[in-house]
């Protein structure tokens, strides 16, 4: 459930969010001869629940700057689904005060078959662009890409990074209250990453709060002026973002020496 709020721009109310695992194979002849010969039991569990995010409570308030940094697997990118909307949980309540625009997985509403330049518009629709926005902002677009030519050339031709760019630069075409981003630059070139993270900077001054996720520990402290260690669908510290880099970093210390012993 969301809904708008004044006790902050994102209120997180013990919210949960679980997962379905299947593990039935499919009952057909071909099974049944690999089972016999491999001695394989149907599976008696054929579905069982993983909790991604447990009784999560958070709160992001006017002008906050929040770094969430965990491990692979600890639920990061999946918070930051649920608190964009693109996930429902399966418990608690979401209330948010303002617009948000998630940076999450950006290109995925790509076509393929399309150029570049029409999926500048098919995208732009999709971010509640009208068709007169986007006229005047495709010079600006296609210029900050550097795509050239190839902005007439159909998605499926592209590398990673040329799709990397032409999606973050219609993701970031638009200024919303609260911005959410997710290891969007992971694909780029070093000089387009230097290039994005400025246009990022002007978006994280212009928004009312910012929440990231990101690997990269020097982004995160660029950044964030607060930083949440995740793990198991948990936060597991919270603070000054110097101080949770630390915790982060003796924790994966601690771990692998421990293996190392192990």
């Amino acid at each position: 459930m969301t809904m708008t709020t004044t006790d902050g721009l994102i209120q997180l109310k013990d919210v949960c969010l679980d997962y379905e695992s299947h593990h039935d194979r499919t009952n057909n002849l071909k099974e049944f001869i690999v089972n016999l010969i491999t001695r394989r039991s149907y599976v008696k569990e054929k579905l069982t629940k993983i909790r991604a995010i447990d009784h999560m409570n958070f709160t992001v308030q006017e002008d906050d700057r929040i770094g969430i940094i965990g491990l692979n697997g600890s639920g990061k990118s999946t918070l930051l689904k649920v608190i964009s909307g693109i996930l429902v949980p399966s418990a608690g309540q979401i209330k948010v005060d303002g617009s948000i625009q998630p940076l999450i997985e950006v290109g995925a509403g790509f076509d393929a078959e399309f150029t570049g330049r029409e999926n500048i518009y098919l995208n732009g629709y999709m971010l509640g662009f009208t068709k007169k926005q986007l006229k005047e902002k495709e010079k600006e677009i296609i210029d900050f890409t550097e795509l050239g030519e190839f902005i007439d050339t159909p998605v499926k031709y592209y590398s990673s990074g040329m799709t990397v760019r032409l999606a973050f630069t219609i993701a970031t075409s638009i200024s919303p209250d609260i911005l959410i981003i997710d290891e969007m630059l992971a694909a780029g070139d070093a000089a387009f990453i230097s290039k994005a993270e400025k246009r990022i900077d002007h978006l994280i001054n212009q928004a009312r709060a910012l929440v990231i996720v990101s690997h990269d520990l020097g982004f995160i402290e660029r950044m964030c002026t607060r930083t949440y260690v995740m793990e198991k669908g948990k936060f597991i510290f919270g603070g000054k973002t110097e101080e949770a880099l630390q915790f982060y970093k003796n924790m994966i210390k601690t771990r692998q020496q421990a293996s190392i012993n192990n």
